[in-house]
């Protein structure tokens, strides 16, 4: 899908559809009134017959209105002024698009800015190419009959006023994080008999193939070994997949640049291992790579923004399946950074993969490092499916972690890393477990890796709740991809 933005006036503009705001009580919006005026006040009379109350997220699509010169006139619910806000935002703009999907318009024109809507237009813009390209989403590429693609190929923003610089960088950015987001989408909605670590290491030097900035090396079982990575080899041992430690090196900034590295989770099937999850839902366990996802999904989008920073992704990806060779409860292992860990629980495997792999990331001397897991289902008990929980070792990366949450709507809730939670962890027989029990279970997981991450600016994305859905709308998000992209690009721009 592509996007764009330019000045205009919605009467003369040739288009499959256009779309206007109505304010609950039936006034329109400025570019309402405009083609109002222009159709000889047709839609003042559709209002009038109420047909369109200006209920907020509430649609009309009308046809072939005299005077206009598009070939349908779409009619979109702004609710009361005073009520504008976020949320509402974000829904009346969904709200447009699924009525756009519905039509056979392959391109749309939609004036959105020029009443605000409870947000800066800039803030609105990104939402509005968020909420279209996630209502052209396909999941069914795996299916023997695919659905049609969506319709819709085209959307442009107009302007009454001539727009910003800012309007048209906003609308450029997000359109790459859109198409971040569907890569992330793809690979966390593929089944893990399809994208196994071999499968991920494929992508990651494609994705190196199609964009020159980015440099991936792939580490084997043999080079982990000769690391000394016991605590990741060791959710390995019962499967016949090889694991892989991939690096990606985005390089778009100076080389005396400091890197920001993103650690994602990659288990590409949790069966629990030996410690065995329910049968119920378990073939949801193949979105336990999406944290790998996502740090793929946002190298893509910021090396189509060429942003000029450097980023490292790192992606420990295996499986962890039962039998004969696994690892069994009771086991002791010792990590890369010399720490040795009791294995209490086989199903506590992403902090195992995560802890070495956060050891091995201090090689890059990192600026910051975030890690990104579905680490915890305590985490979706706290916070459910709305927030991803966030920890961090400094208050200032805390705060430009929510400040970007807000930015991109891609939001985080902070939770707590005091050492008060620490001695859950402590273990009788090694230098901590693996597990502190079922009070604070995903506290007290942030508080094992934090154990590995004293010598860098650390945060943890905990984002269980947040990187797929259930039940019938079952499949991947492509979060937190907006949020790690708007933090990203927020450190190309502060002084």
């Amino acid at each position: 899908m592509e996007f764009s933005i330019k000045q205009g006036s919605p009467e003369k503009l040739k288009s499959g559809c256009i779309v206007v705001g109505v304010y609950d009580g039936g006034k329109l919006s400025k570019a309402g009134q405009l083609l109002d005026k222009a159709t000889g006040h047709a839609l003042s009379d559709v209002i009038a017959r109420g047909d369109m109350t200006g209920k907020s997220a509430s649609t009309l699509l009308l046809h072939k209105l005299p005077g206009a010169s598009a070939e349908r006139v779409l009619l979109v619910g702004l609710g009361k002024p005073a009520e504008l806000n976020n949320r509402s935002s974000v829904s009346i703009l969904r709200a447009a698009f699924s009525a756009l999907h519905a039509t056979s318009a392959k391109d749309a024109a939609l004036f959105i800015t020029d009443d605000g809507a409870g947000k800066d237009a800039s803030w609105v813009l990104k939402q509005a190419v968020l909420a279209a390209a996630d209502g052209a989403y396909r999941a069914d590429s795996l299916k023997s009959k695919p659905s049609k693609p969506a319709t819709l190929k085209q959307v442009t923003f107009v302007t009454l006023e001539k727009p910003s610089a800012e309007m048209k960088k906003a609308v450029a950015q997000t359109a790459a994080v859109t198409r971040g987001m569907t890569l992330t989408k793809d690979l966390a909605n593929l089944p893990g008999n399809i994208c196994t670590p071999t499968y991920l290491a494929a992508k990651a030097l494609a994705l190196s193939k199609a964009h020159k900035k980015i440099k991936t090396t792939v580490l084997e079982k043999k080079d982990m070994e000769k690391l000394g990575m016991g605590s990741f080899l060791s959710v390995t041992r019962g499967s016949a997949q090889p694991p892989k430690l991939i690096t990606l090196e985005y390089n778009g900034g100076a080389k005396t640049q400091k890197p920001i590295a993103l650690v994602g989770k990659g288990i590409t099937f949790d069966t629990g291992g030996i410690s065995l999850k329910p049968g119920a839902d378990m073939d949801e366990m193949k979105y336990d790579m999406s944290g790998a996802a996502s740090v793929f999904g946002t190298l893509q989008a910021i090396a189509e923004m060429e942003l000029p920073i450097n980023v490292v992704g790192v992606i420990p990806t295996c499986e962890n399946m039962p039998s004969s060779t696994a690892t069994k409860p009771g086991d002791i292992v010792t990590s890369m950074s010399g720490q040795t860990i009791e294995i209490l629980n086989t199903d506590a495997e992403g902090r195992l993969i995560l802890c070495d792999a956060l050891t091995y990331t201090a090689k890059f001397k990192p600026d910051t490092v975030i890690d990104i897991a579905t680490l915890t289902g305590a985490c979706v008990i706290a916070l459910g499916h709305v927030a991803s929980g966030m920890f961090a070792n400094e208050d200032k990366l805390a705060q430009e972690l929510i400040a970007a949450g807000e930015q991109s709507h891609d939001r985080i809730w902070q939770l707590p890393l005091w050492d008060d939670y620490q001695p859950l962890l402590d273990s009788n027989f090694a230098d901590i477990a693996n597990i502190g029990g079922r009070a604070g279970g995903t506290i007290t997981a942030a508080c094992f890796l934090s154990r590995f991450t004293k010598d860098y600016r650390w945060a943890h994305l905990d984002i269980a709740g947040t990187a797929n859905k259930s039940g019938k709308d079952k499949g991947a998000t492509g979060r937190p991809v907006p949020l790690l992209t708007q933090y990203l690009i927020n450190r190309t721009t502060r002084k």
